[in-house]
């Protein structure tokens, strides 16, 4: 028998500004939902003011933690201070393992027109937290798209859906990661994986999830099971659908470091201080 999962809660995220000035709405990382184990953060920008974005994320630390960063529409280009650079393009997706610590930069390659995507911070382990920084960069034909039924669309970016895998390598939290788009009156049971933490946000229309209605910039919380109802209304609807396993460890976070104690961020920001991220 399968279980429904079904809406805990509803969330609206916070407009606010990261990185050198750029606009964006925080979901998760919110005095009203702090964390949500294994996630950290979910921040969700989009906007075609180039003023809104331009200034992009100049060089910043990281440690403990990973980052995923989804481009639905736009152009940004990656750096780091050990010599890895690449281009987010539409549809492209980094998954960057921070691990022991590193520096980088995030700057719009564009000067006009829509920028749009999502990034999520994830949780490492505390026995993961300080392993070698890597990249997954995915190109858009490299992530599958699966029609479920005429006009639906699923892209999927990490887990299974429809019996394929997406190119995402995360075994720590062995996340699921959906873009799901449904025209008018579609409707879908999504198979998700038991005992994982879930959301919903939904960016495009309105959604019923588990029969209730999400209104466009909402985060539905979702309870545990292995089954989502997934349908759209009287207009098409597009939300991601993401899963992961709670890694149920301490959490001590300032800004960029996310460790497991008190002196290990301390330690973190002496070695960010002494020039340590970076090639060993």
């Amino acid at each position: 028998m399968t279980q429904p999962r079904r809406v805990t809660r509803l969330v609206r995220g916070m407009p606010t500004s990261d990185g050198a000035g750029v606009r964006l709405t925080r979901v998760i990382g919110i005095p009203e939902l702090r964390n949500l184990d294994p996630f950290l953060m979910l921040d969700h920008f989009g906007s075609e003011e180039a003023a809104d974005y331009i200034a992009g994320f100049p060089n910043h630390p990281h440690r403990g933690f990973e980052t995923v960063t989804y481009m639905l529409e736009g152009r940004m280009r990656h750096r780091d201070n050990q010599g890895n650079e690449g281009l987010l393009v539409s549809g492209s997706v980094q998954w960057m393992t921070a691990g022991r610590g590193l520096v980088h930069s995030e700057m719009p390659e564009q000067e006009e027109g829509r920028m749009s995507g999502f990034q999520l911070w994830i949780n490492l382990p505390a026995a993961q937290k300080m392993c070698a920084p890597r990249y997954q960069d995915i190109a858009p034909e490299r992530i599958p798209d699966v029609e479920p039924l005429p006009g639906a669309r699923v892209r999927v970016l990490a887990g299974e859906y429809g019996g394929v895998r997406g190119p995402v390598d995360a075994e720590a939290t062995s996340p699921l990661y959906l873009d799901i788009a449904l025209p008018a009156g579609a409707s879908l049971e999504v198979p998700m994986p038991a005992g994982h933490t879930a959301f919903a946000y939904v960016f495009e229309g309105r959604a019923e999830l588990a029969g209730q209605t999400v209104g466009t910039d909402v985060m539905a919380l979702l309870s545990d099971g292995d089954q989502l109802s997934v349908a759209a209304g009287a207009a098409p609807a597009r939300l991601i659908l993401v899963a992961g396993r709670p890694l149920r460890e301490p959490i001590v976070q300032y800004g960029p470091f996310v460790m497991n104690h008190p002196h290990e961020i301390q330690q973190a920001m002496l070695d960010y201080q002494a020039g340590r991220f970076g090639p060993v």
